[in-house]
């Protein structure tokens, strides 16, 4: 059973599990649980995805349960109205808040972009990051004798394709996890000793104007057991 974090008449949001697909994709054909049909099934009602969170993103993931509420907080987002925290662990010590104002270019996939327009020039692509804690294990990696750890949050401003990813790679701090745009030997050093094999980013709060009343909705999604396990280890920055 999936944890409902917010249900009315028009929205549904839940806490996304870590490794679930939004819906059936040819990313995944042989996947035949996704998140669309198993929370209809578990609500008994049909539901219309207004955003994105990646397979291996957990977190807040809001639906419409009509079409036509779902067209109305879609253009929200496109728009950029609805605001997002993201929480993430990245390799090495980030020590001061910061904006990385970066653009850019649109990432294809093979076949569901086949035809798309190749030469898009690169769109504006804006996050700011807040240091929380930080760690460091007796874990050599590379030529370095410890591997440096630390757990920040996001402030997307624009809603790029993987834009956390690739703004933290970047800035030479890559989440951990990430197979597309991370450090393997890190990653590898991360899951061995903590036994975590996952993207660690997580949606924590949505904000935005429910469509229908006008009120602000804010929408929080709590750490799961091994996301808190791993952070009691981490020393809170001074």
């Amino acid at each position: 059973m999936f944890d409902i974090l917010y249900q009315d008449q028009y929205l549904v949001a839940m806490n996304k599990p870590s490794g679930w697909l939004v819906h059936r994709s040819w990313l995944d054909r042989h996947e035949k649980v996704v998140v669309m049909q198993t929370l209809r099934d578990q609500i008994g009602q049909h539901v219309f995805p207004v955003h994105r969170l990646d397979r291996p993103t957990s977190g807040v993931l809001l639906f419409a349960l009509s079409s036509e509420v779902a067209n109305l907080v879609a253009n929200q987002f496109a728009t950029r109205q609805p605001q997002k925290i993201y929480h993430a662990v990245v390799r090495g010590l980030v020590n001061q808040p910061g904006k990385i104002d970066y653009p850019l270019l649109e990432e294809f996939d093979k076949i569901a972009d086949k035809f798309a327009n190749k030469d898009k020039p690169a769109q504006d692509a804006v996050t700011d990051y807040l240091p929380i804690s930080t760690i460091e294990i007796p874990v050599a990696v590379g030529k370095h004798p410890t591997a440096r750890y630390s757990f920040i949050e996001l402030h997307p401003h624009t809603g790029r394709k993987h834009q956390l990813r690739r703004h933290m790679k970047h800035i030479f701090h890559p989440i951990l996890g990430d197979s597309k745009h991370g450090d393997l030997h890190q990653n590898r050093a991360f899951a061995g000793y903590f036994n975590i094999k996952r993207l660690m980013l997580h949606a924590s709060r949505l904000t935005f104007i429910h469509p229908i009343t006008q009120q602000d909705i804010v929408i929080e999604a709590k750490l799961d057991n091994q996301w808190l396990t791993l952070l009691s280890q981490f020393s809170r920055l001074s």
